[in-house]
């Protein structure tokens, strides 16, 4: 012999070796797709399991849909997704998808109907509620109400945008690539709008949907929770330092935007709603309860 290991001619071959090495990595499974009996594919490098699967980019039709914590209609909602956006698909059964969302990697179950072949959007709808034409005449029967921050594929036609399931008028809409200046501004649209859980603006929001939906519309991506906004945009204000228009006041569970140096804009379940009131009122509903009402305060750079 020559001293090289050759391979055995008769046989089976034999099998190669697979050894996991390395410290066991505790992941935030609200970001990170893994489950039981499937993870995504690019968490192979870190996190074991049975099976893996790549993600299959998929884009939401329906007007605005829950992400669930399970799948089943009477699950929890976790999030939501509107009409446009993307869900990266790892598991697809019968009536529901699991996987993650593209704008923030938030994991949940989603209805399978919800989801289309992936679409490429050219524009997004930049009111609180957005009404969807049959036709190219503010006449013409009303086919839904597009939520604002929903994306859509279409064509400048005149006063309108045409797109596959109608025509939104060119004041309710704008290219996707256009950014609002003042995402304060785009925060208080929502102003009046109910409190829902989970919610991202299709028949509700709550607090870290409307930070995330208003500065998503700035061009600026978030995280989804409240903790997780806090730990991750921005940078700390020192807690002499007078509070401006655009910083972010996070109390337990919960995060608000002021709009001046007193005002705080919040979807909240005291009221059930969007609302404005003084910063000093909402501290002095939470004393009880809270030795720290505030935790945290963060302002967003230029």
């Amino acid at each position: 012999m020559n001293g090289i290991n050759t391979p055995k001619r008769n046989g089976p071959p034999e099998r190669t070796r697979f050894e996991l090495d390395g410290r066991s990595v505790a992941l935030d499974r609200r970001i990170h797709a893994a489950r039981g009996d499937l993870a995504d594919l690019a968490l192979a490098g870190v996190l074991f399991s049975a099976h893996y699967a790549r993600a299959v980019p998929l884009t939401c039709v329906a007007t605005g849909t829950a992400i669930t914590s399970a799948p089943t209609p009477t699950a929890d909602a976790v999030s939501e997704l509107l009409r446009g956006e993307t869900f990266h698909a790892l598991d697809v059964m019968t009536d529901w998808a699991w996987g993650f969302c593209g704008h923030d990697g938030y994991v949940g179950y989603i209805r399978r109907d919800a989801l289309d072949v992936l679409e490429m959007p050219s524009h997004r709808i930049m009111v609180e509620s957005a009404p969807l034409f049959s036709a190219a005449d503010i006449k013409a029967p009303i086919a839904d109400h597009w939520p604002g921050g929903a994306l859509f594929s279409g064509v400048v036609q005149g006063d309108f945008v045409a797109c596959a399931e109608g025509f939104v008028h060119s004041r309710h809409a704008e290219p996707i690539e256009t950014k609002s200046a003042d995402w304060v501004c785009v925060a208080e649209r929502y102003l009046g709008q109910p409190y829902v859980w989970g919610g991202r603006g299709h028949r509700g929001i709550d607090c870290s949907g409307l930070v995330q939906a208003a500065l998503g519309q700035a061009g600026i991506p978030v995280p989804r929770d409240t903790d997780l906004q806090c730990e991750g945009i921005g940078m700390p204000i020192d807690s002499d330092a007078a509070l401006q228009r655009g910083d972010l006041v996070f109390f337990p569970g919960h995060v608000g935007i002021m709009t001046d140096a007193k005002t705080l804009l919040h979807a909240n379940a005291h009221w059930m709603a969007v609302v404005k009131e003084p910063l000093a009122d909402v501290v002095a509903r939470l004393a009880d309860a809270h030795a720290q009402p505030i935790i945290a305060r963060r302002r967003i750079s230029a």
